[in-house]
C-alpha cells in the first residue's frame, strides 16, 4: 500500500470512529443489569404524580430492558425530593420526575432552595398534564362562567374556594381566577383534598378549583356543578365540561404538568435515548388511554420545549405568587 493510500485509509478509520462514537455511547446504555433511579418528591401511592411516573417507569423499564425503581422521597411541597436528585450523580442512573409545583412555583415561594430546577438539571420532556377545573356547590346560582364572574364579583369576600394548601396548584388557579375576573374571593387551605371536596358538597366552602382527578366523579355524579376546565382543549374525562379558552378567556389557564429531568451532567447521548424512547411511550394508545383515564394528557417534545416552558411557567407564576403577596408558612 503507498503512504498516499496508507494515509488516506488511516482517516477513514478515524472519522468512522469520530462519527460512530455518539452511537456506540447512546448504544452501551444502559449497561445491562444496571439499576435506574427515578426520584419522585412525593409519597408513594399518593397521587396521579405517583401514578404516571410509575407508569412511564414501567414502560421504559419493558422497553429498555432494565430495572428502574421509583424513589419517593417526600416533604415540603416537593424540595426534599428535588434536592436529592440535583445532588445525584449525573451518570445516566438518576433521574426527576416532578411537576409544575416544585419546578416552577417553589422559587418564589421559597428563601434559600437546595436546587434550581434551571440550573441543575438537564430538561428530558413533558410527559403529561392535568388541568384545573373550576367546581361549584350547586346552591351557587352561576351555570357557566360568565355567569359565575358576574356572580362574584357581585359577592366580593362571600366566597370560600378550598385548595390543598398555601402554593398549591389549587390556590395559585384561584388566585389567578381573581387576578383576571376582578373578584375578591376567600382562600382555605386543607391538608387533603378528600376533605376539602367532603365540605365542598356540603356548601361549607362554595367553589374549588380541583385537579381532575379528584373531582370528575362528582361532576360526573351530579354532586358539584363544573363551570370550565382551566386549558385549551378540553378534558377527556369530561369531555362535555367547556375550557376557559373557548369561552373567552385564554389567560385563564392553570394545570399541574408532568416532566422527567435528569441531574446535571447527564450524557446527551443518555438524554436523546431516553426522550425518544418516552415519546414513543406516551405516543402509544394504550398509555394514552392509560392517563387519560385518570385525567391526564399525554404531552412529550423535545428538551428544549421543555427548557421554554418552564422558563415559561417559572415567569409566570412567580409574578403571580409575588403580586398576590404569597407566603410559605
Amino acid at each position: 500500500m503507498s503512504r498516499r493510500s496508507f494515509q488516506a485509509a488511516a482517516l477513514g478509520l478515524l472519522l468512522s470512529a469520530v462519527f460512530a462514537a455518539p452511537a456506540l455511547a447512546q448504544d452501551a446504555w444502559p449497561q445491562p443489569g444496571k439499576t435506574i433511579q427515578v426520584i419522585v418528591p412525593a409519597p408513594g401511592g399518593s397521587g396521579t404524580g405517583d401514578t404516571i411516573a410509575r407508569v412511564l417507569a414501567e414502560e421504559l423499564q419493558t422497553r429498555l430492558k432494565t430495572t428502574f425503581v421509583i424513589d419517593n422521597k417526600a416533604g415540603a411541597n416537593g424540595n426534599i425530593g428535588a434536592s436529592a436528585a440535583a445532588q445525584a450523580q449525573g451518570d445516566g442512573y438518576h433521574f426527576l420526575f416532578s411537576w409544575a409545583g416544585t419546578l416552577a412555583v417553589n422559587k418564589a415561594l421559597y428563601k434559600n432552595l437546595a436546587f434550581d430546577a434551571q440550573k441543575d438539571f438537564v430538561p428530558i420532556l413533558l410527559v403529561a398534564d392535568v388541568p384545573n377545573i373550576l367546581v361549584v356547590n350547586n346552591d351557587i346560582p352561576a351555570k357557566d362562567l360568565a355567569e359565575f364572574e358576574k356572580y362574584a364579583k357581585a359577592n366580593p369576600g362571600k366566597l370560600n374556594f378550598g385548595s390543598t394548601g398555601i402554593g398549591s396548584s389549587m390556590h395559585l388557579a384561584g388566585e389567578l381566577f381573581m387576578r383576571e375576573s376582578g373578584a375578591q374571593m376567600i382562600h382555605v387551605p386543607y391538608n387533603a383534598p378528600g376533605t376539602a371536596t367532603t365540605n365542598l358538597i356540603a356548601g361549607d366552602i362554595q367553589l374549588m378549583f380541583q385537579l381532575i382527578p379528584g373531582i370528575a366523579g362528582q361532576v360526573k355524579s351530579g354532586k358539584v356543578r363544573a363551570i370550565a376546565v382551566m386549558a385549551p382543549q378540553r378534558s377527556p374525562a369530561l369531555p362535555d365540561v367547556p375550557t376557559t379558552a373557548e369561552l373567552g378567556q385564554p389567560k385563564l389557564l392553570s394545570s399541574t404538568w408532568f416532566a422527567l429531568l435528569a441531574p446535571k451532567g447527564t450524557p446527551a447521548a443518555v438524554i436523546d435515548r431516553l426522550n425518544k424512547v418516552s415519546n414513543e411511550i406516551l405516543a402509544d394508545p394504550a398509555v394514552k388511554k392509560r392517563l387519560a383515564e385518570m385525567g391526564a394528557s399525554t404531552l412529550g417534545g423535545t428538551p428544549q420545549q421543555l427548557e421554554k416552558h418552564l422558563a415559561e411557567e417559572t415567569e409566570k407564576w412567580g409574578r403571580l405568587v409575588r403580586d398576590a403577596k404569597i407566603a410559605t408558612q
